[in-house]
């Protein structure tokens, strides 16, 4: 199988993983999101292992929304103290 920037495959060896999106290819892994929310490095002598998937069963993973955290006000320097 041809790995191409935007196909969407299933790995053999980890189908609890769900179907995966190519997203970048290098000269030595590429880079898959998949279903269960997780982008893995696959290596080229593991491509043997990426079979051709649905279109369709992709589903991303959706977006949790960021939540910021309160912003907490700076400490105030406490008075030295005496020496004895």
């Amino acid at each position: 199988m041809v790995i191409k920037v935007g196909n969407i495959v299933s790995h053999t060896g980890a189908l609890e993983w769900g179907a995966g999106k190519v997203m970048e290819i290098t000269s030595s892994s590429a880079l898959i999101q998949f279903s269960d929310g997780k982008n893995r490095k696959i290596a080229v002598s593991h491509f043997p292992t990426l079979q051709p998937a649905a279109p369709g069963s992709f589903l991303p993973a959706p977006e949790v929304p960021v939540v910021m955290k309160a912003v907490r006000a700076p400490k105030t320097s406490k008075a030295p103290r005496k020496k004895l």
